[in-house]
């Protein structure tokens, strides 16, 4: 198997694929859902106990100040599919400007937040945490802001859960997938963070 470079990772998110370890044997496995999840930008739903969270500014917002505690984060408990291999090689997409965080801070420390990797005028949302209430979904609420401030067409979830169903996630089928995919890849929008709100 191929060293899991910056390079493959990226050629698999354009062909709707995804890599996941195997906490067993540490082995990476490719991944292409059907059906596949996403979050519909232009139905994207906050419940209102949310917004009054992301009104009051509760947390103080930032990307990528600190990517590593981010992913490491996420890969709390050990044994999950975020292997070693897999962290060195999302730490190396972000060095090279491809995977970025929302990150929520209460009182200096890190609350909660997210990474994930443009492709294009995709964002394929890998994964988040939360140490504190709210602190997770309030960074949710900002990334999809600032994709839609951007020009974003897709937020790739992967996989559905009932806490991102709450939003407006969805499942379609992969031939839809893939041509969704299509349209977004031929734009270039910026990730450009500078007015981060919940």
């Amino acid at each position: 198997m191929p060293a899991l470079t910056s390079k493959l990772i990226l050629h698999a998110y354009r062909r709707g694929l995804f890599p996941m370890g195997d906490p067993r044997t540490g082995a990476i496995d490719w991944h292409a859902p059907d059906p596949r999840a996403i979050l519909p930008l232009d139905a994207f739903h906050v419940p209102r106990s949310l917004a009054r969270v992301c009104r009051s500014q509760r947390f103080e917002l930032a990307s990528d100040r600190d990517f590593e505690a981010v992913i490491d984060a996420c890969a709390r408990p050990t044994s999950t599919w975020i292997t070693s291999e897999i962290r060195d090689a999302y730490v190396a997409l972000h060095r090279d400007g491809h995977a970025h965080t929302i990150e929520a801070y209460a009182g200096g420390e890190l609350a909660g937040g997210l990474y994930g990797v443009c492709v294009g005028g995709a964002f394929m949302g890998e994964s988040m945490f939360h140490r504190r209430t709210d602190a997770g979904k309030v960074c949710l609420v900002a990334l999809v802001g600032l994709l839609r401030r951007q020009g974003f067409a897709l937020l790739d979830t992967q996989f559905i859960t009932p806490h991102l169903r709450m939003f407006g996630a969805i499942e379609i089928p992969r031939a839809e997938y893939l041509d969704r995919l299509a349209a977004a890849l031929r734009l270039s929008p910026a990730w450009a963070p500078a007015t981060l709100s919940g």
